[in-house]
């Protein structure tokens, strides 16, 4: 029954979070007062999401880092700058805008990501090492990055970013991997099936809670969200076509190429809201709920494309 529900969670992806900032945003008054839980629920998504890895597929795929650190390289300086600059020109007048452009794609990678490249036939393995290598930088690399590109423009605490991150997202995992490691095969794979519907819910409740936080932004739809969200959309989607060209410029093999599309274009985007909420101004986070509404939308997508070139290369081997 569990493993039904969590397929079944699997199947309304792209359905979910839009709806979630749907019911985040109209029942505000309500979910506001549960912020104080996202940390927490966040940190048991990231243990049950690293469940599935341990330190030897870390080991690994470090003695083959090229892929991995290309797909680093393009998450936490390539795309930033690309967000910079794009921010910097169509959002001149509104610091907090280009702010939270930044911060939607300084992010770690999603775990999310994994589910996608499995469905399609991606490297598993070398996705997994994106996430779990990204996931133990990012305390470091989030507001490193965020201080370089940003960092005269707004007030951050850094050590404050870091611990955060620390607690959010490196310890859950490490714990996760230490579980997988030394636990009996056996009890691994049931918690992992039994948790696994966690994961789905627990992205549903931080978007919606995260959402009712910046409701006020939301209520009102007017020509500057709109704008804010064909920017975030453009942005995500050159997220995954550079994810996909650095595959291929690196003649890497199509699990491998498919593995850097999703890890480039998908971000923990759930995390960067709860940092964008507790640690920055509240129009910061703006840019990152609107990318919550077609994230899933966009891996979705990204499949199809995939899919269509898989029956495509079929069909001509056959012909």
């Amino acid at each position: 029954m569990i493993q039904a529900f969590n397929r079944f969670l699997q199947k309304i992806m792209p359905y979910l979070t839009p709806s979630a900032v749907v019911i985040g945003v109209v029942f505000s008054d309500w979910f506001e007062s549960f912020v104080f839980l996202v940390p927490w629920i966040f940190a048991v998504m990231t243990f049950t999401g690293s469940l599935g890895s341990n330190f030897t597929d870390l080991k690994k795929v470090i003695r083959h880092p090229v892929g991995m650190l290309a797909c680093i390289g393009v998450l936490h300086f390539v795309m930033p700058l690309i967000a910079l600059g794009v921010g910097s020109i169509v959002f001149a007048d509104d610091t907090y805008s280009t702010i939270g452009l930044v911060l939607s794609f300084v992010i770690p990678t999603g775990i999310t990501s994994l589910i996608w490249v499995s469905i399609y036939k991606g490297n598993v393995v070398l996705t997994l090492s994106i996430i779990l290598v990204d996931t133990f930088i990012s305390p470091l690399a989030v507001p490193l990055m965020m201080k370089v590109f940003v960092g005269n423009a707004v007030e951050m605490n850094v050590q404050e970013i870091m611990t955060g991150l620390l607690w959010m997202i490196v310890i859950p995992s490490l714990v996760a991997m230490a579980v997988n490691q030394f636990a009996k095969k056996e009890v691994t794979q049931r918690l992992e099936a039994n948790l696994a519907p966690l994961t789905k819910l627990g992205i549903g409740a931080v978007v919606t809670i995260n959402s009712s936080a910046v409701a006020p932004y939301f209520k009102n739809i007017n020509a500057k969200l709109v704008l804010v969200a064909v920017v975030v959309c453009l942005i995500a989607m050159t997220a995954y076509f550079i994810g996909f060209l650095t595959g291929k410029l690196l003649k890497l093999d199509e699990e491998s190429v498919i593995s850097l599309t999703y890890n480039s274009g998908m971000r923990n985007i759930s995390g960067g809201a709860v940092i964008a909420i507790a640690y920055f101004p509240p129009p910061v986070a703006v840019p990152i709920i609107v990318g919550m509404l077609f994230q899933q939308v966009l891996a979705s997508f990204t499949g199809k494309i995939f899919a269509h070139r898989f029956s495509k290369r079929k069909a001509e081997a056959e012909g």
